[in-house]
């Protein structure tokens, strides 16, 4: 079963509101940009890409959370952002039972994090140890 499918599952399995909210949000993100790719990460966890991770999401008890890899580095002029606000990256929206998804500013922020996720310093990988534990040869 590809990503795609197990989101597709989840889905079908949360029969209560938090299934109509997380088609909402999936529908959205999978809107916003046609190139994003679908993932199933970390044991049983939706992940949205493109360039990197944007987003994660998860069905608690109580909730639907949405969390942004780099959500602290987005620009979120529609105060989507309600939970994480403390961290110094990542940032997520918490969505409760009769909240609706606004699908216009849902959609600006993961273009945004997609601009940032090709915009962002990529991490050097680190030198070689055996590069550095080479001694010269004196002849």
């Amino acid at each position: 079963m590809n990503a795609s499918e197990r989101i597709d599952r989840l889905i079908a399995e949360l029969t209560d509101w938090r299934g109509k909210t997380f088609a909402g949000i999936r529908k959205s993100i999978l809107e916003a940009d046609r190139e994003i790719i679908e993932e199933w990460k970390w044991m049983g966890s939706p992940v949205w890409s493109r360039d990197g991770i944007i987003a994660v999401a998860n069905a608690h008890k109580n909730k639907v959370k949405l969390t942004f890899a780099y959500g602290a580095s987005l620009p979120d002029p529609d105060k989507l952002f309600n939970a994480g606000l403390e961290g110094k990256v990542w940032r997520a929206i918490d969505f409760f039972e009769g909240d609706k998804v606004n699908e216009r500013a849902l959609k600006n922020l993961i273009r945004a994090a997609i601009d940032y996720n090709r915009i962002k310093p990529k991490k050097k990988a680190p030198a070689s140890a055996g590069a550095k534990g080479r001694k010269s040869k004196k002849t």
